[in-house]
């Protein structure tokens, strides 16, 4: 802690969002005392396990533009399209002789792939994308898979369609983290290399943090940008029901060197999957490197290390949908990061009923992307400055639960992705059984999950697969007491249709 017991503005967490606000506001305000806080190590970090993919409308889904909220958060990402090359030269800037890994580390644009594994899910959000991509006059093109450089699926995987985005690349995240922490030090911000275990307040305002070995750090804000552990740190400061809880998404990727040339200079990647994110390859800086991901298990609680399942789906899907000759390569470094996920999938950003609390975490798969846009939108907040971007309203920490369809959509949805996925793990019926066998046992189980929560309160799809496995009857215990406190709290309940 170097001997500093007191700053103007504590950010908890040393990931991409942390130090993205941290720097932006020591830009703007260079004579604040400023202390980014978090373990060197950054064990389950999110940003340090990201593929980094600049992408806005190849994360578009059928339920972007279904609800205001869903409409909001696209319109974020779009803003963030925009901005991140103004972003990345500022950072060059900051970064001054040491920009060289940074510069390097752009992959310029995208192949969003149809692939012949597809389910529906997955091919109405590839429709959902080319809609959007010619709503909003996005440079694009329809491609021939076979021309496109580095994809070489295994024969029945092949894609039936593929769509160039232009703008649409990626960066080295850990290229970015690296250089996030030298513009740190280059604005005088001190990084602590400690656990904060603790948020302390005086009345109706933040005080400090309290770390792991008991020592303190007083300020008179606090900005919670520590991914899918902020909640947790807000609940003995915050009332009951205030803000929705975070859930954890598991992400697995691999950083691989090829033994044999390969040709791919852009990202390739599928639509969104059911109940997952795009399988996704990203070409990096340095001979044969590349960058290999994902998948997105939810969990109540952070996983403890990569699932061996999980593993081999992911390998197997990967080289059957995008190159059959992955099994060549080297793996250089397995990554295991937790994304932070609300409980309704939308970000919390903002300052809390305790003033001078910040939130800036919840955002799921899309923070790194829209990292210049939050950090911008906080430190207006934080220094009192005119904000200029409205939809940030819809992503208060003071919310109940934000519900974009009913429960009984949600059901029907759970069990849509469901079968997808079995279907793309590698499921085989007898010719007398169908896809509805399976349909229906999703429905009564997620069903199931809904009448034990006693609210009716509808919960998205990717939720539900981490609640569905909980044991009864108390597995959804502390969910249910959320959902009570939040009624309480709101004075309302975030209620959604009957099932």
């Amino acid at each position: 802690m170097a001997g500093q017991r007191s700053v103007d503005i504590a950010v908890v967490g040393n990931g991409v969002l942390a130090l993205s606000i941290a720097v932006e506001i020591a830009r703007r305000a260079p004579k604040m005392k400023i202390a980014v806080i978090g373990p060197p190590g950054r064990t389950l970090s999110a940003s340090m396990a990201a593929g980094a993919m600049l992408n806005c409308f190849a994360e578009v889904t059928k339920y972007t533009h279904q609800h205001p909220a869903s409409e909001a958060k696209f319109a974020l990402a779009r803003q963030a399209l925009d901005e991140w090359p103004a972003w990345l030269d500022r950072l060059c800037d900051d970064v001054g002789d040491d920009a060289a890994a940074l510069r390097t580390s752009r992959t310029g644009s995208t192949f969003v792939l149809l692939s012949g594994r597809s389910g529906h899910i997955a091919q109405g959000n590839f429709q959902a994308m080319r809609t959007a991509l010619i709503k909003y006059n996005e440079p694009h093109e329809e491609v021939d898979p076979q021309d496109i450089e580095g994809l070489d699926p295994s024969p029945g995987a092949r894609p039936s369609h593929a769509v160039h985005l232009h703008r649409e690349g990626a960066v080295d995240a850990r290229a970015v983290v690296a250089a996030l922490e030298t513009a740190a030090r280059r604005h005088r911000i001190d990084i602590l290399p400690a656990t904060v275990q603790a948020l302390l307040a005086d009345a109706d305002t933040v005080a400090g943090v309290q770390f792991a070995d008991g020592s303190t750090l007083s300020a008179g804000t606090v900005i919670l940008a520590a991914g899918s552990t902020s909640t947790a740190l807000a609940d003995s400061v915050l009332p009951p029901g205030e803000t929705p809880p975070m859930l954890h998404g598991n992400g697995l990727a691999l950083l691989t060197r090829r033994t044999a040339p390969h040709s791919a200079r852009a990202v390739l990647r599928t639509p969104i999957r059911a109940g997952s994110c795009g399988l996704h390859l990203v070409p990096l800086a340095g001979e044969g490197r590349q960058y290999l991901g994902a998948n997105n298990m939810v969990t109540r609680h952070p996983a403890q290390g990569l699932g061996i399942g999980d593993c081999q789906a992911f390998l197997h899907q990967v080289s059957e949908q995008i190159d059959q000759n992955l099994a060549s390569s080297h793996v250089t470094q397995w990554l295991h990061g937790v994304r932070p996920m609300s409980l309704d999938c939308f970000p919390l950003i903002g300052e809390s009923s305790l003033r001078g609390l910040h939130f800036a975490t919840g955002t799921y798969r899309d923070g790194f992307h829209c990292s210049p846009v939050i950090a911008r939108h906080i430190t207006d907040t934080v220094l009192n400055q005119a904000a200029t971007n409205a939809g940030f309203d819809w992503f208060t920490p003071k919310r109940p639960p934000i519900q974009t369809m009913t429960v009984g959509e949600a059901i029907g949805e759970f069990a849509a992705h469901e079968v997808d996925a079995a279907y793309e793990y590698g499921l085989n019926l007898p010719f007398w059984l169908d896809s509805e066998t399976v349909a229906q046992h999703s429905k009564q189980r997620a069903r199931r999950v809904h009448e034990q929560l006693d609210e009716l309160v509808a919960v998205p799809p990717e939720i539900l697969m981490a609640l569905q496995s909980l044991p009864a009857p108390d597995g959804l215990a502390d969910l249910r007491l959320y959902l009570h406190a939040a009624r309480a709290y709101h004075q309302k309940p975030a209620q959604a249709a009957a099932i």
